[in-house]
């Protein structure tokens, strides 16, 4: 036995190994156990004390798991005399607490229960760590102390309790491996269950608020849900979202986050996790008004498109808690499929209005395809005549429609559709066709007449005019006047070089597709003048007709 008068300061109880080996056990405030108060009783018998504690030595406060003969089942550590035997390498046993400058100002020796003996078995861990004792006391002083036999049977019982309290942490270790399995085995079956339905759901705000639900559910939160964040990412839109009994819900149009706090790792698709907002720096509700909606812990999960975070999954706790990784990891999965599942809706709604425009473009074309094939065929001298101009007509058009499809936004640029369309009439290296101008850009309302009519230019230049002889030129200049109400494109066609030309005496298919096709298409006016120098075509039209689509 071992008896340490002379020690007069109190051992700290602040270290946050031993509190937190402690607090592992999950034993403090637990109901009585028959193990542990099997242990006080035959400490009491055996060292024939009317008290017999295990007392377990907290932060601020000795709490009793098991007493037998005392009362209270705490006391402050003000009042503690086991506190002195967390620094005992062995029992620490006072005679006399009314004479030991540790204990003689005691409440519990000056005043009731007036206990003047003392003997502990301190409670030490394989860890090395001291979590309290197991004590007896007397209302009289024993100047002898123990016998060796009660010591002795005082240790190995001490024993027992450290080997009970280490059972109870396998215990809880094996428990809370079960509460993880199960809640994996809840957060599978809630990814199964949302894959399902979003592989069936058509609309987008009934796909966010299942998810936000289903999360909501799972993880136990009290606020989820889905909001879709502008080009800024400063401002959230949330359609539906998910909130328990007596939460508010955010539907609507917010300021999403402090753009000095959260924006950063938002712009750069960080999850945001708080686990208790209080104590975070950057405590700032994303989509809501702190102090009118309170929340205690956070998660934001952003969802990312083409290197941009274009939404936001949300996760509200009313009350501070730890955000496990893997419950991090299920909301981004749950984002993810969200994502996916939007873009999926909404390429299926591009892919609807894509069909009716690719029908509406195939009845223009065919329209356009029959009136061409019937005045060539009507005006043409003979059959093989016919084909060969149809044919040319024909592919000046799928030119103008390559241009078109290689463009962004189903239009060009005004020279590459007239370069496309006299193509065939430009030799390699050669400056005989000549194309000079600002960017214009043409719609496909205008682009199809364009080329048709450029073709017809360059076929009669080729056959009549500058193009069939080596020393001609042509050259197309277009410029664009904003002087007036309305911006106006002038389009000039000048032949150089070439034989002399006159007036048709009679004007065919071709010459009237040059005179209305481009003119009545996008509003406009058509000259052509019979110069002794050349043919002079000159266009005029509203800049927003050539750049209109169908």
């Amino acid at each position: 036995m071992s008896c340490h008068l002379d020690q007069s300061i109190r051992p700290d109880t602040s270290d946050a190994v031993r509190l937190d080996e402690l607090a592992g056990l999950q034993i403090l405030d637990t109901p009585p156990e028959q193990a542990y108060d099997d242990v006080v009783q035959l400490a009491r018998l055996l060292c024939g004390a009317p008290v017999a504690l295990v007392s377990l030595v907290d932060g601020n406060r000795q709490w009793f798991k098991a007493r037998a003969g005392f009362p209270p089942c705490e006391t402050d550590l003000s009042a503690s005399v086991c506190v002195y035997a967390l620094s005992e390498p062995d029992l620490l046993v006072i005679p006399d607490l009314a004479s030991d400058p540790r204990t003689a100002r005691n409440p519990l020796v000056t005043g009731e229960p007036h206990v003047r003996f003392y003997a502990g078995a301190p409670l030490r861990m394989p860890s090395g760590q001291v979590l309290g004792s197991l004590c007896v006391l007397d209302h009289q002083p024993r100047p002898d102390g123990l016998t060796e036999d009660q010591a002795d049977g005082l240790r190995r019982l001490g024993r027992q309790v450290t080997i009970l309290l280490g059972e109870r942490r396998q215990i809880a270790l094996v428990k809370a491996e079960e509460i993880y399995a199960r809640a994996a085995s809840l957060r599978r079956a809630a990814l199964i269950e949302l894959g399902d339905f979003l592989r069936n759901e058509s609309s987008i705000p009934a796909m966010t608020h299942r998810a936000a639900e289903i999360v909501g559910q799972t993880l136990e939160a009290n606020r989820t849900g889905y909001g879709e964040l502008d080009a800024t990412g400063g401002i959230i839109t949330i359609h539906r979202d998910w909130t328990t009994a007596g939460s508010e819900s955010l539907v609507g149009r917010h300021r999403s986050l402090n753009h000095e706090t959260f924006g950063p790792s938002l712009s750069r698709g960080e999850t945001l996790v708080v686990d208790a907002m209080a104590n975070d720096p950057r405590a700032l509700v994303s989509a809501a008004d702190g102090a009118r909606m309170p929340v205690g812990a956070l998660l934001n999960v952003p969802v990312r498109e083409r290197g941009r975070s274009v939404g936001l999954f949300f996760v509200h706790s009313a009350a501070p808690r730890v955000w496990r990784p893997e419950e991090v990891a299920f909301v981004r999965n749950v984002a993810d499929r969200v994502q996916v599942g939007i873009a999926r809706l909404r390429a299926e709604e591009q892919q609807a209005v894509l069909n009716r425009e690719l029908s509406h473009r195939m009845k223009n074309m065919l329209a356009m395809v029959q009136a061409i094939a019937t005045q060539t065929l009507r005006t043409a001298p003979d059959l093989e005549t016919a084909k060969d101009v149809l044919a040319d007509r024909l592919i000046a058009m799928s030119k103008a429609h390559d241009l078109l499809l290689a463009g962004t936004r189903e239009s060009a640029s005004i020279a590459a559709v007239i370069r496309g369309a006299l193509a065939i009439h430009d030799d390699a290296g050669s400056e005989r066709l000549r194309c000079e101008g600002p960017y214009v850009q043409v719609g496909s309302q205008a682009a199809l007449s364009l080329a048709l009519m450029m073709h017809e230019l360059g076929t009669n230049a080729a056959k009549y005019g500058a193009l069939s002889c080596p020393t001609g030129t042509v050259t197309v200049a277009w410029s664009v006047d904003e002087s007036g109400p309305e911006a106006m494109l002038s389009l000039c066609w000048t032949e150089r070089g070439g034989p002399a030309v006159a007036a048709p005496s009679h004007r065919g298919f071709g010459s009237r597709l040059i005179a209305r096709g481009l003119a009545g298409a996008v509003g406009g006016t058509v000259s052509t003048t019979y110069a002794e120098t050349g043919l002079v075509c000159e266009l005029t039209a509203p800049l927003r007709g050539i750049g209109a689509e169908e």
